[in-house]
């Protein structure tokens, strides 16, 4: 197999280009590699996933064929060794001459962290990376190693485990039927089930399965080294045969706080967790999360933070129905004594003409109007991210009846737009 270490970078929604072209320099691969993710396409395709949700094909006029990249996020390393990295399209207000991507990296890891499956990871162990240096996925197999460092540092927990072996000796309870099975020959043997303390704890087994996954996933030699190191300190740990059963017998008390952040962090990796995850049968794999999921979880979060005590929230309401059927799931619902504001988060780009509605869909607006009815709310709130034609259009406010559907550009790199934000929707004019 090759090693082409050439990472590409790019945004999502873009266009893959095949071959050399210099004016699409920045998004092109070779004819090799765009080929090998052609193939990743089309075998996943034949298998009735649902790749077309995160990277089409199709033909632009005087260019030929492209690979669309959809509002997934993420990573996709090819058979000869080519990594593509989808990074959100984030807007940076104030970019101050840092690195575009880097600081998109960081925002995008920010927002992460309030999904429910990432929220313990603690936020230094991202200040601690160098980012530039790090695909996303290499990111989080450095996140989980500095977590594990502590850990090992401090030792592993052990716990009383009970065992079942023929033994030279009396030790806890001979199980007799076992005995009579095993040492009708063997009278100085005796079939004993005993306690033993031990580190092969659930807790353990499952961060020694997720090493040896990692160990398979990580392109880079400083990752694999530590890898390497830390499976000598779980040598005398089994790795994990049942996940699930093993999760569900972990302990996390004051005894093994240690374990708090790796165990969420061991989830994510074996049971892939909040993101998708496909591998093609010649090596090529994808690690990709959907960015619509991502912003939701991150504007809930962050209003959350920043609302006042007087009000109460709720996320993902189901409480309605459409015609008795249909479910209606509100995205945010934000309530007081005497007012209901729903909030409805759109991972969509708008654009600056006022004559198409700045590209706000008939769809979006038509359920609006039915949250707003069924909630008997008068306030709703369509939270779009900012971009950079937006940057200057006034948020507009449309008015049929009695209810109000406000629109808002939501401002991702700036670090107290939220607390702006949540004082605009719930202060009355």
């Amino acid at each position: 197999m090759k090693t082409n270490r050439r990472i590409l970078e790019l945004k999502e929604f873009d266009y893959i280009f095949a071959g050399n072209d210099e004016s699409n320099k920045r998004h092109s691969l070779d004819k090799e590699s765009f080929g090998e993710l052609e193939d990743l396409i089309y075998e996943f395709a034949d298998k009735n996933e649902d790749i077309y949700k995160y990277l089409t094909i199709s033909t632009k006029r005087n260019v030929g064929k492209v690979i669309h990249v959809k509002n997934y996020v993420g990573l996709i390393q090819l058979p000869n060794g080519t990594q593509i990295q989808i990074l959100p399209k984030i807007y940076l207000s104030n970019n101050q001459n840092k690195n575009e991507n880097d600081e998109i990296k960081r925002i995008f890891l920010k927002m992460l962290k309030s999904l429910k499956d990432f929220k313990q990871i603690n936020e230094f162990t991202s200040a601690r990376l160098d980012i530039s240096r790090f695909n996303i996925y290499e990111i989080f197999i450095r996140m989980f190693l500095i977590e594990l460092s502590s850990l090992v540092k401090h030792g592993l927990k052990s716990a009383y485990v009970k065992k079942e072996k023929n033994l030279n000796c009396f030790k806890g309870k001979l199980l007799v039927n076992k005995h009579i099975q095993n040492n009708f020959c063997h009278k100085e043997r005796a079939y004993m089930l005993y306690d033993e303390f031990s580190a092969n704890r659930p807790e353990n087994r499952l961060i020694k399965s997720t090493l040896g996954k990692l160990r398979k996933a990580t392109t880079l030699y400083e990752n694999s080294k530590q890898i390497c190191n830390f499976l000598n300190d779980f040598d005398s740990v089994d790795l994990s045969t049942n996940y699930e059963n093993d999760f569900s017998k972990t302990v996390i008390d004051k005894n093994t706080k240690e374990y708090t952040n790796l165990i969420q962090w061991a989830k994510v990796f074996l049971m892939n967790k909040s993101f998708t995850t496909f591998s093609g049968k010649n090596g090529a794999k994808a690690l990709l999360f959907p960015m619509e999921k991502i912003y939701e979880s991150y504007v809930a979060q962050q209003i959350r933070r920043n609302l006042n005590p007087d009000w109460q929230i709720s996320c993902q309401d189901k409480t309605h129905k459409l015609f008795g059927k249909f479910n209606l799931i509100t995205d945010i619902i934000l309530r007081n004594d005497d007012r209901t504001i729903i909030l409805d988060t759109k991972w969509k780009n708008l654009i600056n003409d006022k004559s198409k509605n700045y590209g706000i869909s008939q769809g979006d607006m038509y359920q609006m109007f039915a949250y707003a009815k069924k909630y008997n709310a008068k306030e709703v709130w369509l939270l779009y991210p900012l971009n950079a034609e937006t940057i200057n259009i006034q948020p507009e406010i449309y008015k049929d009846g009695d209810i109000y559907v406000n629109i808002a550009f939501v401002n991702l790199s700036k670090e107290d737009y939220f607390k702006t934000l949540a004082k605009s929707i719930t202060n009355k004019d």
